[in-house]
């Protein structure tokens, strides 16, 4: 599909949760950096910076006092606080990609996902959820201790909520094991592509140009009465 025929649809959010420690900015990375047309979400949040970590490209960082004003300006699509530290969606950035026919890709706590299912699914909006499990809670201790960033004591907490997020992932369109990075990739961008070729999603663009309303990529349409075998 052309360029024009692919801006005429809206955007997909495709949310993708999983507990600290279970790989999902991993994942995330490589999927914007393998597949087209879908662009990062860029979350604002209070917590301090981590190592290698840069304002504007992994996060937004804020004053708690300036995320609160936020806040209460409605500037949010979804918020959540997270281990003691604040956690938003901007809404502009939303509506622009997703206007322009991008696809997004979010990062997201289990709250802040409820809050965008209640938000976007009744107006519409395509919205696809992903829950990425680790193999083990063994593998996620391990993952969490490794990462060196985090106290014993944290690392328990983090662990306690990971056992509430886990029993909240049977709700989600999809359930991604991160056993082997390579195959957790590979089954993200099978769910991703799955979900672009959705009837109800490319028919607004695609049908139209095989009835002779238009063409794909500049051909010939098709004649009246000739479908697309399947």
């Amino acid at each position: 599909m052309n360029e024009k025929g692919r801006g005429k649809r809206k955007g997909i959010l495709f949310l993708v949760s999983a507990p600290s420690g279970g790989g999902k900015t991993t994942l995330c990375e490589a999927i914007l950096g393998s597949m087209e047309n879908i662009v990062r979400s860029i979350s604002y949040t209070t917590r301090p910076p981590r190592p290698g970590e840069r304002d504007g490209v992994d996060y937004f960082f804020l004053s708690p006092e300036e995320f609160e004003r936020r806040v209460e300006a409605g500037f949010f699509a979804e918020w959540a606080r997270v281990h003691g530290h604040a956690y938003g969606t901007g809404m502009e950035q939303v509506l622009s990609e997703t206007g322009e026919g991008h696809d997004m890709l979010f990062a997201i706590d289990v709250q802040g996902v409820r809050q965008m299912v209640d938000r976007f699914r009744p107006r519409g909006v395509p919205l696809v959820t992903l829950f990425i499990l680790p193999p083990s809670w063994e593998v996620l201790a391990d993952r969490l201790r490794r990462r060196g960033t985090d106290s014993p004591e944290a690392i328990t907490t983090r662990l306690e909520t990971a056992r509430k997020e886990v029993a909240a992932a049977w709700s989600y369109d999809y359930l991604v094991v991160n056993d082997r990075l390579e195959a957790a990739i590979s089954a993200m961008q099978a769910i991703i592509e799955a979900e672009r070729r959705r009837t109800a999603l490319i028919g607004p663009t695609l049908l139209p140009a095989l009835t002779g309303e238009g063409s794909v990529s500049g051909g010939t349409p098709l004649p009246p009465g000739q479908g697309v075998s399947k």
